[in-house]
């Protein structure tokens, strides 16, 4: 039976929402949806691309936490309210995965708040030495 950690990024929205930023279960590491908010400061670009690569700052923070890095990710999930905006993105996604290269998808859905224009959510596995 694995251990199961709950990682934290102390973002308010984790305690009243109850969730966790990411769990990890045995080797796996599960990360929730993830947005552009800075949560040391709680604010958020305007602008997809500078939110983008916020959200996989955010990610790799949670990831680090659980003993792994975005060179494990195996499977990422993006959301956007606005699918046409999703080209703009590629670079950052490029720059944060583009050696990983994982499963990926794309879905169009609103988001639980409107200055949110992306939320990324991924599956990765650690590395066992």
């Amino acid at each position: 039976m694995s251990n199961r950690i709950r990682i934290s990024s102390g973002s308010t929205f984790e305690e009243q929402m109850a969730y966790s930023r990411a769990v990890v279960d045995g080797e796996w590491v599960f990360v929730s949806g993830t947005t552009g908010f800075d949560y040391g400061t709680m604010a958020i670009e305007d602008g997809i691309v500078a939110q983008a690569d916020q959200c996989f700052r955010n990610i790799a923070a949670a990831l680090a936490q659980a003993g792994s890095s975005l060179a494990d990710v195996v499977r990422v999930t993006y959301v956007l309210p606005d699918a046409s905006l999703f080209p703009q993105c590629w670079p950052v996604m490029r720059e944060h995965l583009g050696e990983v290269k994982p499963a990926a998808m794309m879905i169009s859905a609103g988001l639980a708040d409107p200055r949110m224009k992306i939320e990324i959510e991924v599956t990765a596995r650690k590395r066992v030495p």
